[in-house]
């Protein structure tokens, strides 16, 4: 029978993959405190909490909601970083800081869903933020629209301009 506090730790753990739109399993390798406070507050600012969690645990949390597909991954220290907004912002955090600190290495991720390696976390840390993408496509649907009310408003101008040359002719002659 499991003990009552790895029943509420599996319980906790479930409930941080749930709560998550995205996720990425990262091993740590000596990695110094101050670095690791440093990764924490990155991440913090990306929209995502990280946190070192007991694999047996994790493993249990994960096949309890269906993921068995991350199981590969789940050796050795690992830490979870829980995105709860853009999983771009967080891959980009995560990417940026294991390359300046070889003690960070990016296993995995889960997005949609899905399991993705780390090749693919590095991929989408190369793509822009959701909020750059929703500005570009508005841009996009803007750029016609201003286009068309660059032209009618010259259309109006230089209609006015010539009934005003007209009248002027015409109180001339």
């Amino acid at each position: 029978m499991p003990r009552p506090d790895k029943v509420r730790a599996v319980e906790d753990i479930k409930g941080y993959f749930s709560a998550s739109s995205s996720s990425f399993l990262t091993e740590l390798r000596s990695l110094p405190v101050a670095a690791q406070q440093e990764l924490r507050r990155n991440l913090r600012e990306a929209g995502a909490r990280y946190r070192v969690l007991k694999m047996t645990l994790t493993k249990r949390a994960l096949h309890d909601l269906g993921h068995v597909d991350l199981d590969e991954w789940l050796t050795g220290p690992t830490a979870v970083a829980f995105v709860e907004d853009d999983p771009v912002l967080a891959a980009k955090a995560l990417v940026a800081f294991s390359r300046d600190n070889e003690g960070l290495v990016i296993k995995a991720g889960m997005l949609d869903g899905r399991a993705i390696g780390a090749d693919q976390v590095a991929l989408l840390a190369t793509l822009d933020s959701r909020d750059v993408m929703l500005a570009k496509v508005a841009g996009a649907f803007n750029a016609p629209l201003a286009r068309a009310a660059s032209l009618m408003g010259s259309f109006t101008r230089n209609a006015a301009s010539v009934f005003s040359q007209l009248l002027e002719k015409k109180e001339d002659g």
